[in-house]
């Protein structure tokens, strides 16, 4: 191995010049530089046979020594999971996968593993999640697994296309902060020089404070949840996307996250389809408007079932079930008690009992929550003592709203779970690049 390893080479001058999925039989005879890693090696005679994977695909690789002896005794040398570079031409072949091949002049070994990892990288019998995650980057060579974060960035980009061309601007709040944004039960404690901070549940405080400048404000990035679980549905570190913006009410935010998702499921399933073949499932089809129910509705559907249910109680999973029996896809739960959400939701001038606030299901499985805020000062300092905090912990926000506050609403929404949902994963550690969660802090 120590020999194997002396002869590994140098990038040099080479530098790609074609993807796999850049070639098809019209490339014939195109000269072409490849990077990759060795997916499979056969040998029919003297002739080597590669499969070389890339980030974009698999191309079988053809070395006839009658090229030269150089690249045939490289070829002799190498093994399964190689890193390697092929120069040479493409050349059209009927039996080929996607009907091209390419025969390569020169051949540059660039990195021969000292071990086989525990599983076929290629293949599609493979361990548990949980001992793939502990070679997590591993793990994502496996096409399968590739064609997830494919689908997950093309979602990525489509947020971010939609929102853009509705004008928001995307915006970075602090990760690092000093109170808790919905409470202290779930906080992650760390000492910042020599005082205690958190980190952040949530952008919600900062984007509020941003719309008065701004209006439109999102933000894709990471929060923090220090609960004790265990469930296939929670991380300890998960992606939000968080939007907000001024002169609206929970009805236009609703809207809004409706014509997201169909926007960017949409977007997917043009831009993945094969990615979506590699992982077994038909890309989601969303027609028709997304159901919208009360809060009152489902309470009262529960208690003529005999579900136990008191008001203002959450809804669990199983409650979610029993109430939309035969129903599916993603719905509105909206006009919660006032009690049983976030201070800064507002509650209804009718009725304050009840509030302007939402959470976007798919079957059991909450995607998103949201609602119209509390845009006067006077209104969050009593809705901060009701919910049993210290209104001095959020002085830095209540300042703001001393210069005045526009009306404005939004939501927040869990990237993992909804690609949960897009990709039909039952794991919410499936879409997550580094999962973390209680007993998970490596990789």
């Amino acid at each position: 191995m120590e020999a194997a390893k002396s002869a590994l080479e140098d990038l040099g001058s080479w530098r790609r010049t074609h993807y796999s999925t850049d070639l098809s039989p019209g490339s014939d005879g195109e000269e072409v530089i490849l990077f990759g890693i060795v997916a499979s090696v056969r040998r029919q005679g003297a002739i080597s046979f590669l499969i070389l994977s890339d980030c974009k695909g698999l191309i079988q690789i053809v070395i006839d020594p009658k090229v030269g002896q150089d690249i045939a005794q490289k070829a002799r040398r190498l093994r399964r999971y190689s890193f390697i570079g092929i120069k040479g031409r493409a050349r059209a072949m009927d039996k080929a996968p996607r009907g091209v091949e390419v025969a390569p002049t020169e051949l540059k070994i660039l990195a021969i593993p000292s071990k086989d990892p525990p599983f076929d990288m290629f293949g599609r019998r493979v361990p548990s999640l949980e001992k793939r995650l502990d070679i997590r980057a591993v793990d994502m060579r496996r096409p399968q697994v590739k064609a997830l974060f494919k689908i997950r960035d093309s979602v990525v980009r489509g947020i971010r296309a939609f929102l853009c061309e509705r004008g928001f601007m995307e915006v970075n709040t602090p990760k690092l902060i000093s109170s808790a944004t919905e409470g202290g039960s779930a906080l992650f404690p760390i000492l910042y020089y020599d005082k205690e901070a958190f980190l952040a549940q949530s952008p919600q405080l900062y984007k509020e404070q941003l719309v008065g400048s701004f209006e439109r404000v999102y933000e894709i990035g990471p929060i923090f949840r220090a609960e004790r679980f265990s469930t296939d549905r929670h991380l300890s570190e998960s992606t939000s996307v968080d939007v907000e913006m001024a002169y609206v009410d929970y009805n236009d935010a609703m809207d809004l996250l409706e014509e997201l998702i169909k926007y960017v499921v949409r977007r997917s399933s043009e831009e993945c389809g094969e990615e979506f073949k590699l992982i077994g499932v038909e890309p989601m089809a969303l027609n028709g408007a997304f159901e919208r129910l009360s809060y009152g509705e489902i309470f009262e559907d529960l208690r003529e079932r005999g579900v136990p249910i008191s008001w203002g109680d959450d809804l669990s999973a199983a409650q979610i079930r029993s109430a939309l029996e035969g129903r599916g896809g993603f719905f509105f739960v909206k006009d919660w008690p006032t009690r049983s959400k976030a201070f800064y939701i507002k509650p209804k001038r009718d009725d304050p009992k009840i509030c302007e606030g939402f959470d976007l299901f798919f079957g059991s499985m909450e995607i998103a929550s949201g609602g119209t805020r509390v845009d006067s000062g006077e209104l969050l300092r009593s809705r901060l003592i009701e919910s049993g905090l210290n209104p001095i912990s959020f002085k830095y926000h209540l300042d703001v709203f001393d210069y005045g506050m526009p009306p404005h609403a939004g939501f927040g929404m869990g990237l993992e779970r909804l690609l949960m949902v897009i990709t039909r994963r039952e794991n919410i550690r499936e879409v997550a690049f580094f999962p973390r969660d209680p007993s998970r802090l490596v990789p």
